[in-house]
């Protein structure tokens, strides 16, 4: 389901796990995963993990107005 022409995936916590970071580096797609804390050995994620904030606002702001919506 890893869509091959994507460069980089961008994920939470959840999708730490180090068979699903093999399978996208042998689909030579970067992951922006950040360690889970029971971690040993910390992964540095890149500076663009920060900017995943952005996306969560918008689709908190597309929820509220899909309620004013429906009214």
């Amino acid at each position: 389901m890893i869509d091959a022409s994507s460069k980089s995936l961008l994920g939470d916590k959840g999708y730490d796990a180090d068979w699903f970071r093999k399978a996208l580096a042998e689909s030579r797609i970067e992951a922006c995963i950040p360690s889970k804390t029971n971690r040993k050995v910390r992964i540095v994620t890149t500076p663009h993990y920060r900017q995943r904030h952005k996306i969560e606002i918008m689709f908190g702001r597309l929820k509220d107005w899909w309620r004013i919506h429906t009214r």
